[in-house]
């Protein structure tokens, strides 16, 4: 089939931007084929399909004319996997990304590798139905996976299954900046790692956390208290309303050979948490603020763009005279300007004295287009602070 653009879409793709919103269609048009997308004068401008998903309704993969068969996913997937070079020759790290969506050309698809095993994860029901040729060149290209897993994020009816090969063990044990992680690959949409914040996690590992009581705040599994108590911490504070998160936490430890028992750990909600810490006098070296991009709960509604100031200030009432604060978001609609004004106007609020030490944006397995900067969404600023 043939879909045309408009005048407005086609410059964006000529530039290198390859997402497709409903509104470049000249026609409203809906199919689950390949289609060929041409300006609105006829002319090629590539190949790639429809799927309605949370960034868009369509992607481009090929400028080229060239067929979307398996040899072209071949292709595409060496090139990921060449691009991975330095992460497979790294004998410290054995989980990381392979195959990052419109960053590698393939937009509606993540491929992230644990170990022997490979999690997929389908954005947009077109290209789930097309999984069979995907699949198929996959293991062409990546024969030392032995298994792999699917995450349908498009519909909840399914959300995880095995997909094929071998299946991993529970818990799967991976091995990041040389620290042992526990992951599980098929409990619902998350593994029990966010591989996006392994060069966050190394810095805590390499000296940021050494000496310093740590508070871990949306802690999840408490990978960033493992790194930072391998790292030296002389204490970690894990808080995370999720009940799962004290099991799930305790074993991050154990499978390092750490006491458990010398950590503290809480499932509460977090603005509980901070009243709490303030009626104790507790004080802490080094926050960590990783919140979703939103969450409710039966007393509050939490949403980055809105709510992440009064996480700063309320860490700023626990934080100890000089202190450091790791600022994090993974919300793709906030600007890295935003954020960071969102942040520092809290400081401001507070009156102390701040600085912006270090930032960080995606890894290099996490391929971002240089032409759609949208794709690059975490974002991490680490800030001293002096009260």
């Amino acid at each position: 089939m043939k879909i045309e653009l408009t005048k407005q879409a086609a410059k964006r793709i000529k530039k290198g931007v390859p997402l497709i919103h409903a509104e470049d269609m000249i026609k409203d048009l809906k199919t689950k084929e390949w289609v060929t997308f041409s300006d609105y004068q006829g002319h090629f401008l590539g190949r790639g399909y429809l799927g309605k998903q949370n960034k868009g309704s369509g992607w481009l993969l090929t400028t080229s004319d060239e067929v979307l068969d398996q040899a072209f996913f071949e292709k595409r997937l060496l090139q990921a996997k060449v691009k991975r070079n330095q992460f497979y020759q790294d004998e410290q790290m054995t989980a990381f990304r392979l195959v990052n969506g419109e960053g590698d050309k393939l937009g509606g698809l993540t491929v992230d590798k644990y170990g022997g095993f490979a999690v997929f994860s389908w954005y947009n029901e077109t290209l789930y139905e097309k999984r069979q040729i995907i699949v198929a060149a996959f293991r062409e290209i990546f024969p030392e996976i032995k298994g792999a897993y699917e995450k349908n994020r498009f519909d909840a009816a399914e959300v995880s299954a095995w997909l094929f090969g071998e299946k991993a063990p529970e818990p799967l044990l991976i091995k990041e900046n040389n620290v042992n992680y526990a992951v599980y690959l098929n409990e619902g949409l998350m593994t029990g790692i966010f591989l996006d914040q392994k060069e966050v996690r190394g810095r805590l590992i390499s000296g940021l956390a050494s000496g310093k009581k740590v508070l871990n705040m949306f802690s999840y599994t408490g990978a960033f208290s493992v790194a930072a108590a391998m790292g030296g911490a002389s204490q970690t504070t894990s808080v995370d309303l999720a009940k799962r998160s004290r099991p799930k936490t305790q074993e991050q430890f154990m499978v390092n050979g750490l006491s458990f028992e010398q950590q503290k750990i809480y499932v509460m909600d977090t603005f509980a948490y901070f009243k709490y810490a303030q009626k104790k006098q507790l004080s802490f070296d080094l926050i960590i603020l990783d919140p979703p991009s939103f969450a409710r709960n039966k007393k509050k509604v939490f949403s980055v763009a809105k709510d992440y100031g009064e996480l700063i200030e309320q860490s700023v009432a626990i934080l100890a005279e000089k202190g450091v604060i790791i600022a994090s978001t993974n919300a793709a609609n906030l600007a890295s300007e935003k954020f960071q004004e969102m942040i520092e106007a809290a400081f401001e609020r507070k009156k102390v004295t701040y600085h912006c030490r270090e930032s960080y944006q995606l890894p290099a397995d996490f391929t971002v287009l240089p032409a759609y900067p949208e794709g690059n969404y975490l974002k991490v600023l680490i800030y001293e602070v002096e009260k």
